[in-house]
């Protein structure tokens, strides 16, 4: 298949110096949002439609097994087998809820029902927990340590659900919704490896994506069960886990909140806190919460200012908060998921807040991230550079990177372009 060339806007209006220049003078430079946007629009709609969807189509699809093939290569070609419940799920998810919220694509119901038998057939144990990997016949090879594959099997079939009207898919979400929420306070459950009681920590992940999975949820949920959720997620979320003196997210902090003095308690990750706020605004938008909505912003803009790299331009993977050496030896890497996590919230942030540094750090994220990641010699988009921003793998999909973040962020962008959010 022969994708159409990528479009790269020349947007390069600002500072071409290495770094970003603060806050308050990013605030001086001109803007033309309203000029640009309807053509970035089209960059991100055919983007998604002629380039990114076509590759997963073509090649992820296991037409023997089922399910899909997420480890390929630079030209699309299956390098490994085996079969990774998130990225299972999240492809399942990503063609329903097109199918539901953008156009009613046979073909997309299609891709979704692909992978939603292979997975209501493999996917669980006996106790209806989620595997985190398969191999290619669907035969489990790591066992269910965690609740994440949970959260992506309800996202996945809550909206293949809605697609399809299969109710079984439809128990299948709510089962894995009810996992989900009686295992959040210890989502590994026996598999911890952590000694019980001696430093305590939750993460943020937890209740930003159970926040998320909620709102994707809501038209199979009571009301009663949305509004409970959201309230004690975003109060969880944006008091404990906020730190108000550096304006940031911490990544974990003990059951009550409180800050912890080690690798993992100064631990910063850039792309998880802005992509939680960009959940956090859209409860805001739901219930009109002006003051939820400013403080979303807030943290996107001064995790952009704190974590920049302003040497070699794009956003830092890991950080410590008192500027210690993070102990991810990967924390320098510049990775697909974190810029089009940020690139969401500030479509988002300056569609419903109309803050001009919202779109201003837009055209220079768009900027770094379309020059470095985007493919457009085979389609889809790089996963990960090194600090220089040269490419470290090839790859186009493996056991962490699928068929999500790439769609999901594009079509986020489009429509929060379009004024369509």
């Amino acid at each position: 298949m022969i994708f159409a060339q990528i479009l790269v806007l020349p947007l390069f209006l600002m500072t071409v110096s290495p770094g970003v220049p603060p806050s308050d003078s990013l605030q001086a430079l001109p803007l033309s949002a309203t000029h640009r946007r309807p053509l970035l629009a089209q960059q991100y709609q055919r983007t998604l439609l002629d380039n990114v969807l076509p590759f997963w189509e073509q090649h992820s699809l296991d037409h023997e097994q089922g399910g899909y093939f997420t480890c390929l290569d630079r030209q699309g070609q299956v390098f490994d087998t085996d079969k990774f419940i998130w990225l299972q799920n999240r492809q399942v998810w990503q063609f329903s809820v097109l199918y539901n919220r953008l156009e009613s694509r046979p073909q997309w119901l299609a891709v979704a029902k692909h992978g939603a038998d292979f997975l209501a057939n493999h996917g669980r144990d006996q106790d209806g927990n989620w595997y985190f990997s398969l191999n290619r016949q669907g035969q489990p090879l790591i066992q269910p340590y965690n609740i994440f594959s949970d959260c992506f099997a309800a996202m996945a079939f809550s909206q293949y659900a809605l697609a399809s009207q299969d109710e079984n898919a439809k128990q299948i979400a709510l089962q894995a919704y009810d996992n989900v929420l009686r295992r959040q306070h210890n989502p590994k459950g026996q598999y911890n490896k952590a000694y019980p009681g001696t430093r305590p920590l939750k993460s943020l992940a937890v209740p930003m994506i159970l926040a998320n999975l909620t709102l994707e949820m809501e038209w199979l949920l009571s009301p009663e069960t949305v509004d409970q959720v959201l309230a004690q997620t975003v109060q969880e979320v944006m008091i404990d886990f906020y730190d108000p003196q550096l304006k940031l997210m911490r990544e974990a902090v003990t059951p009550g909140g409180e800050r912890v003095d080690s690798f993992e308690g100064r631990l910063l990750n850039p792309g998880h806190g802005i992509e939680a706020m960009w959940f956090m605004m859209d409860i805001a938008q739901r219930q009109q919460d002006s003051e939820l909505l400013a403080k979303a912003v807030e943290v996107v803009l001064s995790t952009l200012d704190y974590a920049w790299d302003q040497e070699f331009g794009g956003i830092f993977y890991f950080l410590d908060s008192q500027g210690h050496p993070p102990q991810q030896l990967e924390w320098d890497q510049k990775l697909w998921w974190v810029h089009l996590e940020t690139l969401v919230a500030l479509a988002k942030g300056y569609e419903f807040t109309g803050n001009p540094l919202c779109w201003q750090w837009f055209e220079k994220v768009h900027d770094y991230t379309w020059s470095h990641f985007a493919d457009g010699e085979y389609g889809e988009w790089f996963g990960y550079l090194n600090r220089r921003g040269e490419v470290l793998l090839n790859l186009k999909g493996g056991k962490w990177k699928g068929c999500f973040h790439v769609p999901r962020g594009l079509w986020l962008c489009w429509q929060s372009l379009a004024g369509q959010c």
